[in-house]
């Protein structure tokens, strides 16, 4: 009870402080503008506090799902004086633009300090070399500063991975390093190592959340929300990392899973198509806990950490990832509830106000970045479009964003059980 208790006030405080400072954008830009702001809302539905400012009234509702900031001449246009709508364009849009900026700068902000003071980060000065990969067959030495590779440049262990990782076949690539002062350039052809690859995406808990499209997952007839028990008859007692350890060093072409697919125990063969990853051969070095090292990786780590979630929802959009792969309320709720100390629940806070900002800006109707979509067009027509058209654009927006949600929610509720 009292952990329910404990997971339920951590997931109120995560909702609440974001929707919190994501309207309270609004509220200070839309101030500065001079747009009357008429009620400032954290939360949904009946009131269970309220406070009357000069001009605004500040008030908490019951549900703590939500929040809003009503500006006058906003969503009904007005003429009057400190109007929503009366503003200049460039106003309008730095109202709305408000709010996601917010949680944007809150989560980076956030995110920077936790791994700068936290983070190992591994610099471009190789330490060991792996042995008879190419880089100890063309002679790199340790202590040798990878600076370019293929043109790129190379600052951590994250830059290096990103090139090889685009490496294929008997792609010849160019490295540039410093040695004692010196640069120096090498030609060489990356080692190959094969891998085998499932298309399994696995919790902490060994259940199946989700397959890829045609993988040879699916094609063995594995389905998201199976739990596998056995690898080739070894019992792996929910150890995700002893799974792909079995996996990855059978001898066996085919392999032997049995699953839990509701109450059923079900026995599954499943064939891996392979995958050749290219590597240089090389073991980086840790940099030095110095203050500047820290702000300089923690720096390049937080801009890694905005890339890739701006990466992730491009893939929603191009199709390589899938909406079955989103997290709506439930998920998030449940990835919440399972935080454990404030350090972990601090980074998820960052995460899902990062996540949450950014997807505010896509210019989709009903989000923020909609509306700014809007006033553009406004702003190319030199006249608003009719208040009718609007309206119904905005209604058509959110019934979509109500349908993604509820089919996200279900296919967490799924996950769960």
């Amino acid at each position: 009870m009292i952990a329910f208790i404990i997971s339920a006030i951590k997931i109120i405080f995560l909702l609440g402080f974001l929707i919190l400072i994501h309207e309270a954008g609004h509220l200070i830009v839309a101030k500065l503008c001079k747009v009357k702001v008429n009620e400032f809302s954290i939360g949904f539905g009946k009131k269970i506090w309220q406070k009357q400012g000069k001009e605004t009234k500040y008030t908490i509702r019951i549900i703590p799902l939500g929040g809003f900031c009503s500006m006058e001449g906003e969503e009904a246009r007005s003429e009057s004086i400190g109007s929503f709508f009366k503003a200049s364009i460039p106003k309008r849009i730095a109202i709305v633009l408000a709010g996601a900026t917010v949680n944007i700068l809150f989560g980076i902000i956030v995110y920077f300090i936790l791994i700068s003071q936290s983070g190992t980060f591994v610099t471009n000065e190789i330490d060991s070399l792996l042995d008879g990969y190419s880089a100890q067959q063309i002679g790199l030495q340790s202590g040798d500063k990878i600076i370019e590779m293929n043109g790129k440049k190379i600052q951590s262990k994250y830059d290096l991975d990103e090139v090889t990782k685009k490496i294929t076949g008997d792609q010849e690539v160019d490295i540039k390093i410093e040695r004692d002062g010196n640069e120096l350039e090498y030609k060489t052809k990356l080692t190959e190592v094969k891998q085998k690859i499932t298309g399994i995406y696995l919790d902490d808990e060994a259940k199946i959340v989700t397959i890829e499209k045609d993988s040879a997952a699916e094609k063995s007839g594995l389905k998201a929300n199976d739990k596998i028990i056995k690898v080739n008859d070894v019992e792996i007692n929910q150890d995700v990392n002893k799974i792909l350890s079995a996996i990855q060093e059978t001898d066996e072409e085919d392999i032997k899973l049995e699953i839990k697919r509701g109450s059923q125990n079900l026995q599954v063969t499943l064939t891996p198509d392979y995958e050749s990853t290219y590597y240089l051969g090389v073991n980086l070095k840790q940099a030095e806990g110095t203050f500047l090292n820290h702000v300089i990786y923690g720096g390049m780590e937080t801009k890694i950490f905005l890339f890739s979630i701006v990466d992730n929802i491009k893939q929603l959009f191009t199709g390589n990832v899938g909406i079955d792969q989103m997290m709506g309320p439930v998920g998030i709720s449940e990835a919440v509830a399972k935080t454990n100390g404030w350090q972990e629940f601090i980074y998820l806070l960052a995460l899902i106000s990062l996540s949450l900002g950014v997807t505010n800006l896509l210019p989709i109707p009903a989000l923020d970045g909609g509306k700014i979509l809007i006033l553009l067009i406004e702003a190319i027509r030199r006249k608003p479009l009719k208040e009718e058209t609007e309206i119904n654009i905005q209604m058509i927006g959110f019934t979509i964003l109500i349908v993604l949600a509820l089919y996200v929610s279900y296919n967490d509720i799924l996950r769960l059980f």
